[in-house]
């Protein structure tokens, strides 16, 4: 099964508690805290494995979980660190952030590797806060809560070359005739649901990657038929081959069908009209052949059009020995522009508040992510370390923000569902 596109949410692992704990030995009456910190919580990351050609075996898995950090125990032990959890996947996988549509990573090396949900960081024990002021601590951290993404993934085949074009013009059969692959071939529409890759090797040693991608309708590029599939291959080869059955079997117009396709490539908007593109005439061995190639030439004099036919394979060598040498002229190309990946957005500093508050009734709500991480990490059965939490949102400026809009005394405030009582 050919799967090209998933969904899933990721749930790195949350971080190791830390511990409260004092020295206690025998003629030592003041040891002092030994409270160690907990473990950092494993990391997601995705990696790509050769071997692999779908996206099958995370069909099933739309959630998926990294384990939690060890926890910090007495003496100082610091807990162990959970083990990364490694998601295999295809060469030539992108992954986006189902939220903000950027991309986290395009995989198109064999040896590319990235974290996608980082695991949260070990609470600190009592040990780690003792300070000249106050050398015994009796309180100490709760591990960070891992990182929440949802992803999308998109397999995007890496061949040098694409073939294009309306169903059952003939792609899959050139793709057999040149290559040792075994596409599905029968008379009738959209016989290829899936890429087929096969190598073309040449005599002169050298050798590419044909893509036999699925055909395309009219309104392809907003997602009538198989023509987004369609679309995300070909927008990562090299160079397209355009199909066309010049023979007009079926009643078809050669003119119409290029035009129909070329609009729809167009329409896609992700540089694919700009790649190289050649036109390939098939059906050459039928009668109708020449008159529709003549009037296609004079319609478009300046195009590259290589008559061949898939079935006694009359064209099909010179027209691989032209491709193999056209390639070497076309460099490399990354896919997606720097600015479509989160990881060089660019944040300037803006003198905001890290928090919101808006009164629900009689409840006054406060949201924002260091507070809310805050909240996880704090022991409330210790009573230091609630004093704390109380005085970190004192430093932030909640209980001024609070007076201001109008709290009273006795107020309810509400933080990640969790409710106290303002003082």
């Amino acid at each position: 099964m050919f799967i090209d596109e998933i969904k899933m949410q990721l749930i790195a692992g949350k971080g190791g508690d830390g511990c409260t704990s004092f020295r206690r030995e025998k003629y030592v009456p003041m040891g002092g805290p030994d409270g160690g910190s907990g473990g950092k919580g494993g990391d997601i990351i995705f990696e790509v494995d050769p071997g692999l050609s779908t996206l099958v075996d995370l069909k099933f898995h739309k959630i998926i979980k990294s384990q939690k950090g060890e926890n910090g125990t007495g003496k100082n032990c610091r807990g162990k660190n959970a083990p990364e959890m490694i998601i295999k996947v295809p060469l030539g996988t992108t992954i986006y952030d189902d939220d903000t549509g950027l991309v986290i990573a395009d995989l198109v090396m064999e040896d590319d590797r990235v974290i996608v949900a980082h695991g949260g960081r070990g609470g600190r024990g009592n040990a780690s806060f003792a300070t000249q002021e106050k050398p015994a601590p009796s309180f100490s951290e709760l591990g960070e809560p891992g990182e929440i993404r949802y992803i999308r993934c998109e397999l995007k085949l890496l061949a040098d070359v694409g073939l294009v074009g309306m169903p059952s013009v003939g792609k899959s059969s050139i793709l057999k005739a040149v290559t040792s692959s075994e596409p599905k071939i029968a008379a009738y529409h959209f016989t290829t649901l899936s890429p087929n890759l096969g190598v073309v090797k040449l005599k002169s040693g050298k050798q590419f990657v044909l893509a036999d991608l699925p055909g395309m309708i009219e309104g392809a590029s907003a997602g009538v038929g198989l023509g987004i599939k369609f679309l995300r291959h070909a927008s990562r080869t090299r160079m397209l081959v355009h199909v066309l059955d010049m023979a007009g079997t079926e009643g078809r117009d050669p003119v119409s069908d290029y035009e129909t396709i070329r609009k729809e490539i167009c329409s896609y908007q992700n540089g694919l009209e700009q790649k190289k593109e050649v036109i390939v005439a098939n059906k050459a061995d039928l009668p109708s052949f020449q008159e529709n190639l003549k009037r296609f030439q004079t319609i478009y004099p300046d195009f590259d059009i290589f008559p061949v036919s898939a079935v006694t394979k009359v064209g099909l060598d010179s027209l691989m020995n032209y491709l193999a040498d056209t390639l070497e002229t076309i460099p490399k190309t990354n896919l997606f522009q720097p600015e479509d990946y989160e990881s060089t957005m660019v944040y300037r500093f803006q003198n905001k508040k890290p928090y919101t508050i808006v009164k629900d009734g009689d409840v006054w709500v406060l949201k924002g992510e260091e507070i809310e991480k805050l909240l996880a990490m704090t022991r409330f059965t210790e009573e230091e370390g609630v004093e704390r939490f109380s005085r970190k949102l004192k430093g932030m400026g909640v209980d001024d923000e609070l007076r201001r809009l109008g709290a009273q005394s006795g107020d309810e405030v509400e933080i990640a569902g969790y409710r106290f009582s303002f003082q």
